[in-house]
């Protein structure tokens, strides 16, 4: 089989994108270059494909019990056109995925879910949740996400309905370049930012109305690879690497995305065992001031002995040094605790840090 392409592939191609492969999908990783988005990104805003990104919705009288039951946060704290973060987790307490739960309506609720995980989510949900209507409509959608300081001035000077009023994890319905979308203050750079839902076949007009709006500006288009430089350094998880069905919530730093006092859910019994026990192992910061920047599976040392390892690093555009998660044992945990990485057989010192390594301002 081979790649699948978003409704805004052409649109990628004659701009000269540089695309890769990415969950199956023939994605672009950069335009001008990583470093000049990532900065375009913090500096002022840029747009990015996110239309292989997978939708479920939800609907339905059981609608809300059921994704009670299959997700660690508590749905019913949602009011009409309201978002949350949360997991989809096993019984065991793994994190099947991590997802928005957007509330359209009382018994519609719209699922956003990671494209690596799209047919597997799907068929998780079906299965626990046979009291609801669970429909897949990611390919109704063509999805934007517009991310910067001043990604709501690009947005709303598009949009017939204002947004700068709209507060983070809500949404609205508005129409941009003559079509109706879902517009979602939610994001994964670390900054303020949008996320458009539009018709699939509605997708190219889109892009290029906001493109259109953000030339004069320094605002253009960013592909997978400033994306993955950006959620790290606000230390946003990326699923296959800080997560996956063998981490729990606890482990992951999510402790707080649980909601433990819902009622009884998929995975409550399991994570009230690993609390009362402790956990095995920690998600942690690491900074590494100087040597090549941590990678993805590098060991993580302290004293000479393996603690644990890198799920992701790089070197950070914004800071200008090497920064990177990994799980360690609890005992490596601790802030300022140092460490080392090891870099093709050397050592290279390293500490924990606190999370985010970056925050915006405001």
């Amino acid at each position: 089989m081979g790649l699948r392409h978003t409704p805004l592939f052409d649109v990628h191609r004659a701009a000269g994108a540089r695309l890769v492969e990415f969950a199956g999908w023939e994605m672009p990783v950069q335009y001008q270059g990583i470093l000049a988005e990532h900065a375009m990104v913090r500096e002022r805003a840029g747009i990015f494909d996110v239309s292989h990104m997978g939708q479920v919705e939800v609907r339905g009288a059981g609608a809300l019990a059921a994704l009670q039951w299959v997700t660690a946060n508590d749905v019913s704290r949602l009011a009409d056109g309201f978002a949350q973060y949360s997991l989809l987790l096993t019984p065991g307490g793994g994190i099947v995925d991590d997802v928005i739960v957007y509330r359209l309506a009382a018994e519609r609720y719209l699922v956003c879910v990671n494209a690596s995980n799209r047919d597997g989510d799907l068929s998780f949900m079906r299965e626990h949740m046979r009291a609801a209507d669970v429909v897949d409509r990611s390919d109704e959608f063509a999805l934007l996400a517009v991310q910067g300081p001043i990604a709501t001035e690009i947005v709303g000077g598009l949009a017939d309905t204002p947004l700068a009023g709209v507060p983070s994890f809500a949404l609205v319905e508005a129409e941009i370049a003559g079509h109706r979308c879902i517009v979602a203050r939610t994001g994964y750079t670390g900054e303020d930012g949008w996320e458009i839902y539009c018709p699939a076949d509605a997708g190219a007009a889109v892009w290029a109305a906001v493109v259109d709006a953000g030339s004069g500006r320094g605002v253009g288009p960013a592909g997978l690879g400033a994306r993955d430089t950006l959620r790290l350094e606000a230390a946003l998880p990326l699923y296959g690497h800080e997560l996956d069905c063998e981490t729990s919530p606890l482990e992951a730093r999510l402790g707080w995305v649980v909601s433990m006092d819902k009622g009884d859910f998929i995975a409550r019994a399991a994570l009230l065992a690993q609390k009362e026990r402790g956990v095995s192992r920690k998600l942690v910061g690491i900074e590494v001031a100087v040597g090549a920047p941590p990678r993805q599976g590098y060991r993580l040392l302290r004293d000479g002995i393996a603690t644990g390892e890198v799920t992701s690093g790089t070197r950070s555009p914004t800071l200008g040094k090497g920064i990177a998660l990994g799980y360690v044992e609890p005992k490596s945990a601790r802030l300022g605790t140092e460490l080392a990485v090891e870099v093709r057989g050397r050592e290279v010192p390293a500490r924990v840090v606190p999370l985010p390594f970056y925050r915006r301002s405001g």
